[in-house]
């Protein structure tokens, strides 16, 4: 038996009428189309649905079985539709994004406050992550797109970089003395250094330069969050490794001073990443468009 919704779709027009003619008009065909129709429909069915009358057309038995189904299928059908236009206009949805603590305070917040200001129906999770449990709750389909400290190299991921960033190290006054020197490599694995966990992609990537001019970073304390990193260096327990993007108020009103380098760190990116191979949602395309254009 072939199903051909346009078909249920007339049927159920035609009983809720009881005419051909008013059904043709309200589904803008002609007579002659919705009677063809409505033939095919008992042909395929092998039952006859309508019988006619002076005033039209009733349901036969049959019909009235067939009617009840389809009368709270097509409702279904009908608020479906209007559910995913809903979705196709933005007027509802769900965006769940993963983003570590710092990605959300120092980036994300602005952005996510002016695309709830364009789109107030679409709700929005952010769940706060490092980077490489970020990639995981990606992978397990938890979350639809994340943020997170590049480089990050996976052949199942689009990767699109939103901005660059600088690490550099910084401390407070009682290491004042170092604010006119230019220290090698070497001279700041000597210092108290204060860094983040070892499990981070900034920290992977710091290790990685280091290692690279054959010195091993050994830190007094790591911690698991960038503003630690600064408050404990403004309390002068050592000096910091931080991203100078995210450390401006710090610098600018004289609580840290940057320490210079004769080597300074490569500059990295922060980036946003999805899955190649799930399909994009309304409001994740919306969302990506919104972030490449502000």
């Amino acid at each position: 038996m072939d199903f051909r919704i346009d078909l249920y779709k007339i049927f159920n027009t035609v009983a809720q009428c009881k005419s051909f003619s008013k059904a043709a008009d309200e589904l803008f065909m002609t007579q002659s189309a919705i009677s063809q129709s409505i033939k095919q429909l008992e042909n395929s069915l092998n039952i006859s649905l309508f019988q006619r009358t002076f005033k039209g057309v009733e349901l036969t038995e049959a019909g009235n079985v067939l009617y009840k189904c389809t009368s709270s299928a097509m409702e279904l059908l009908d608020t479906g539709l209007l559910k995913l236009k809903a979705l196709q206009d933005l007027e509802e949805g769900e965006l769940k994004i993963g983003a570590s603590d710092t990605i959300t305070s120092h980036f994300l917040l602005q952005k996510l406050e002016k695309f709830h200001e364009l789109y107030p129906n679409i709700k929005i999770q952010v769940i706060n992550r490092v980077t490489y449990e970020t990639i995981e709750l990606l992978k397990n389909g938890k979350i639809d797109i994340a943020f997170g400290n590049l480089p990050i190299r996976d052949e199942s991921f689009e990767i699109i970089k939103c901005m660059t960033v600088h690490d550099i190290f910084v401390a407070g006054n009682n290491y004042k003395k170092y604010a006119e020197k230019v220290l090698s490599l070497k001279e700041l694995t000597n210092l108290p250094l204060i860094l983040l966990e070892k499990k981070s992609n900034s920290r992977k990537y710091i290790d990685n330069i280091f290692l690279k001019n054959g010195y091993v970073l050994k830190p007094s304390i790591e911690l698991g969050a960038h503003e630690l990193l600064l408050q404990l260096a403004k309390i002068n327990l050592g000096i910091s490794c931080v991203i100078k993007e995210f450390s401006k108020e710090y610098l600018d009103n004289g609580s840290l001073f940057e320490i210079k380098q004769k080597n300074p760190i490569p500059e990295r990116g922060i980036g946003y990443f999805y899955s190649k191979t799930l399909p994009l949602t309304p409001a994740m395309k919306e969302f990506m468009k919104f972030l490449n254009s502000n």
